[in-house]
Formats: structure tokens, sequence, C-alpha cells
């Protein structure tokens, strides 16, 4: 199945960042899973490898590699630890804004930047009375002369404590055309972030509260024209949002499942290896039957985008089935464990928790539903992957 969408690049690709994943990552995991705090050091060495340029082109030095690639690298990092593959996915996410909507100056400014690993980007859309209604949301920003003034607060940013580019949705007049999107500089006077807040899981990844106190920006940082903010929100959810969160899961699924068939073969029970029992092996062939649909949904979704075809549905399906077998996985491993599960000398427990973390963004399971429900009955409001597929449509490269 793998071979089937990915090139021998893929796999290089693949082996080059499990190999880091390896050696820089999983020493450094006891550390943040104390800390519980952001890893700044090792989000800044992982940029560094030019990965958050996977879908930069190459004429602004990114790798120019797509969506699968993209998706390889975060599942590979995610298999060793969640949380470093959530902070390249929000990378990700905070990349996409500026490829589809930044002008030619501002894809010439940040765009090398990000591929080179020196700005982490983010986008911040959330509030904390609106959640994920996105026109219920009350940031604004009101025209001075040739600045803006932002006022309001963001919360659940990824990258939020370690980010350098904000990508801001705020109001600028009322309805759905009343939303505009804005770069804005971690040093710009008038922003700060607030104190970073401990979670269940994701240690060592920020997601947490940007606040805008009369921070003037000029209108050049402005994405696109008054008005597109809805467009820069949605379709950075629907197209990056939801791949980079289905690869995030996809590699926490492929570790509780290395994980537990490794505890199984090791723990002896009346005197053969665990997974002897049938009730154990039942449970193990089901991870793998859910690890390999999971797989093939979400490469078959970024396929698509990578050939610039219509897949919002299919990159719906994919967060969807990814996250719900990932948790289910978790719980059965879980099982599987039993008490020795829950204690911190194993990681199982560290990737359930991990996995829970990914169901919310980009879209709850429900809402994943409600959107497939309006593709059956043919109400779907339109194809977000169509509207930018000049854009998305990528061939892997040889640079890769």
């Amino acid at each position: 199945m793998d071979s089937y969408f990915s090139s021998h690049l893929h796999h290089q690709l693949r082996d080059t960042v499990r190999d880091f994943a390896e050696r820089e990552v999983r020493p450094r995991i006891p550390e943040m899973e104390a800390s519980r705090t952001v890893h700044e050091k090792l989000s800044r060495l992982i940029a560094e490898q030019g990965w958050l340029g996977a879908t930069i082109g190459q004429e602004y030095g990114g790798m120019g590699a797509g969506h699968l690639a993209k998706t390889i690298i975060i599942e590979e990092l995610s298999r060793v630890s969640g949380a470093m593959g959530a902070m390249v996915q929000a990378s990700q996410l905070g990349t996409a804004k500026i490829v589809h909507f930044g002008s030619d100056e501002q894809r010439k400014t940040w765009l090398p930047a990000v591929a080179a690993g020196e700005c982490l980007p983010t986008i911040a859309v959330t509030e904390p009375e609106s959640g994920g209604h996105v026109l219920g949301m009350t940031a604004d920003a009101v025209r001075d002369g040739d600045d803006y003034i932002l006022n309001g607060s963001k919360v659940f940013v990824g990258n939020s404590h370690v980010g350098d580019l904000h990508g801001v949705v705020v109001r600028t007049g009322p309805g759905s055309k009343g939303l505009t999107a804005f770069l804005v500089e971690s040093d710009r006077p008038g922003f700060r972030t607030g104190p970073q807040q401990p979670a269940m899981g994701l240690h060592g990844f920020s997601f947490g509260e940007l606040i805008f106190e009369d921070c003037r920006v000029p209108a050049s940082n402005r994405l696109g024209e008054e008005g597109d903010g809805l467009a820069v929100a949605y379709s950075s959810s629907v197209l990056y949002g939801r791949a980079n969160l289905t690869a995030v899961s996809l590699g926490i699924h492929q570790a509780i499942l290395e994980e537990t068939t490794r505890f199984a073969s090791e723990r002896i029970r009346y005197g053969k290896p665990l997974h002897e029992l049938p009730s154990v092996k039942l449970k193990l062939g089901q991870m793998q039957s859910r690890l390999m649909t999971a797989r093939l949904a979400a490469y078959h979704a970024v396929h698509l985008l990578d050939q610039g075809l219509s897949c919002d549905a299919e990159l719906m399906n994919a967060k969807l089935i990814n996250v719900e077998s990932a948790i289910d996985s978790g719980r059965s491993a879980m099982e599987i464990h039993a008490a020795a599960g829950l204690f911190t000398d194993r990681p199982i427990e560290r990737y359930l928790r991990d996995a829970h973390h990914i169901f919310a963004p980009a879209g709850t399971s429900d809402v994943q539903l409600l959107r497939l429900a309006e593709v059956a009955l043919g109400t779907a409001k339109g194809s977000w992957s169509e509207k930018l597929s000049d854009v998305v449509r990528m061939e892997p490269a040889a640079a890769m």
C-alpha cells in the first residue's frame, strides 16, 4: 500500500526523518514530559532540517515535494513524539496562508525563511468565547492610515510560544465578508502571549493564547484583501489542517501498534508470550486492520491533493478515520497492557493522551460527519481543493 502511493524518494525521506527522530527526538522525551512546556531548542532543530518547506516551491527555497511528503514527515516525527509532529503540522498550517493568499512580496519575504527553518509560522483563528464558530469571533482590526490596529485574543494556537510569524484572522466589518487576515511578527509592540497552561498531552508543544492590545500592523501585512479572512481560515483548515492532523494521528497509531506488539511478545503468561492468548491476538489483529485502513485513507486523500483534484471529502474522511482509529487502538493497547500501561515507564499512556489531543482541531469527528452528510445529500458548499488547485498541485521533487 505504501509503495502504491509513494516513490523511492518518499522512502528515502521516511528513512531520513525516522533516523533523525530516533537520534534527536526520542532522547529528549523524558525532559519534555517532565517540563510539560514547549521545547524551543528541539523545535528549532527540526525546523532547520528544511522539512517545513515540504509544500513550498523550490523557487522560494522549499522542497516542492508535496502533501504526501509532508504527511510522511509529520507521521514519522509523530511515531516518536506526537508533540514534535504537532509542531511541524502547525507550522505547515501557518505556511498555507502565505502560499495561497500572500502577495509576491510576502512570499519572497517569508517563504524562504520558513523553508530554511528561520521562521516558525502559526495561524490563529479560534477565540475563547466563539470556539470553532469562526463567524462568532470578536477580535478586530481598525484601519488607521497605512496601518491597522488589532485588539483581542486567540486561543489554542499551535506553536503559540515558539512562533515567529502569526497569521491572525480578525474582524474588520460585519458578517462573513467582515473577516480579514494579517501577518503579525512576534516582536511587534502590542503583541504578547498568555502564560503556558499544562495540558494532558503533547508535552513539548505549545498551543496557547495570543493577545493583541492596540497592536499596530502595516497594511502591507494584510493577507489578500479585506474580507478574505474567512477563505484564509477555511482553506487552511480544510487543505492543511485536516491532512496534517491526520498525519499526526497516523504516526501515533503506528507507535501504539509497535509498542503493543513488542509488549505482547515480551510478556510471558501461562508459559507462552501474551500474544498467544486468543483474546489478545484478536485485539492485535483489529489494531493492525485499523492502522492499514487509516493509512490508506490518509495517503489516498493527500495523493489527490497533490494531483490538484477535488478531495475535500477525502480529507474529512481521513481525519475522521485516523483520529477515531488511533484512539480506539490506544484503548485496545491499554487493555492489553492492563495495569502495566498505567505507569510512565512505558510510553503507551503517553500515546493515548496525545491521540486525544488531535480530536478537536480542524473539526471534531461530529463536524466531519456533518460535512460528509452534506456530501451524501449533495448540499456541500463548494470545494476548497478545486478552488486552490493551481497552487496546490505538486510533483515529488528530485531534491527531496
